[in-house]
Formats: structure tokens, sequence, C-alpha cells
């Protein structure tokens, strides 16, 4: 859905489902059918920058169009670029609250807490980052969901569990040098 909304063409789109060219042609159609709003908004932004040579995030961050623009560069910037305007608030105003913020990770933050405050702490999270998207969408709210993991586990992300297998076998002969244990 958001390689679609990106900008993804029909050979990709195909690709991906491993369907015919055709049957994503169609399914590109009804996507644009069924979100006009989302569409119109998307190709206007798009417009405006071949037009006027840029386009801004809430905060003014900027893309210039330069002599080769990229549609679909364009056409994913105000998405992407003004969901890290999001981020960056709510990090700031996360670390201001005294809620200790080990790393944003994507779309999400990763953060530090004792069990007995945890909850507490999760929602004090979720309330920054809506306030935070609050101040960039001019007050529409995104809704956000917590995952917890709890001592002894630790967060793992699949996406990069191969690098982190890498790095903790490079790690192991340093670690037992240092032990004394070589």
């Amino acid at each position: 859905m958001l390689a679609v909304q990106y900008g993804m063409g029909p050979e990709s789109l195909a690709s991906r489902i491993n369907q015919p060219i055709i049957k994503a042609k169609d399914l590109l159609r009804l996507h644009r059918e069924t979100y006009r709003t989302f569409w119109a908004w998307s190709d206007a932004a798009v417009d405006h920058a071949m037009l006027h040579g840029k386009l801004w995030t809430a905060f003014g961050w900027t893309i210039h169009t330069g002599s080769n623009p990229n549609p679909r560069s364009l056409r994913n910037f105000l998405m992407q670029a003004n969901g890290a305007e999001m981020l960056r608030l709510a990090c700031i105003n996360l670390t201001k609250s005294g809620i200790r913020v080990c790393a944003p990770v994507h779309d999400a933050v990763l953060i530090e807490s004792s069990l007995v405050e945890l909850s507490e702490t999760i929602r004090r999270t979720r309330t920054i980052m809506s306030d935070a998207s609050a101040i960039v969408l001019d007050g529409f709210r995104l809704r956000s969901e917590a995952e917890a993991t709890k001592y002894p586990k630790r967060y793992c992300d699949d996406r990069g569990k191969a690098m982190w297998d890498t790095v903790m076998d490079l790690l192991d002969p340093v670690t037992m040098q240092e032990d004394g244990n070589v």
C-alpha cells in the first residue's frame, strides 16, 4: 500500500504480487478511484513542486526540484519528511519530559523505563508522540502502538538480525580477550 502511494509503477507492482502487468494496472487504477482525495493531494504536491521548483515541510525543510526532478521522490517527500519532523519533535519533547530515549527506530522510538514506571512511561510517550503529530499535521493526531520488551529479553527487529549476529560474532573474540579467557 505504501509503495503504491509513493508512486510504484505497474511493472514493479506486478513483480511484487507475481501477477501480470495488466492486473497491476487495474489495481493501481482502482486504488486511484478508491482514494481520490489522497491522489488529488499527492498529484497537487508534485504539480506544485514542478511549477515552483520546491516543496517544504511544516518546519521548513525544503526539497528543490533541480534540473532533473524525480516525480516519485517529490510524491514521497511530504509524507516522509513530515514524518521525520514528527519523530524529531517527539524525541525532543520526550527527552525534555525526562523519558529516556535510546534511539529512534524508523517511525518509532525505543525508550527505557523501570518496570514499576513502564505503563505510565508508555502512556506519556504515546501522548507526546500524538502531540507531535498534531503540531506537524495542524491538529490531526496520529495513533501509535506500543510493544514492551522486558529483561532478560531485548528488542530485536527481524530486518536487523543478520547485522546484529555479525556484530556479536565480531565482539566475541574481543570480549574473550578482555576477560582473559583466550
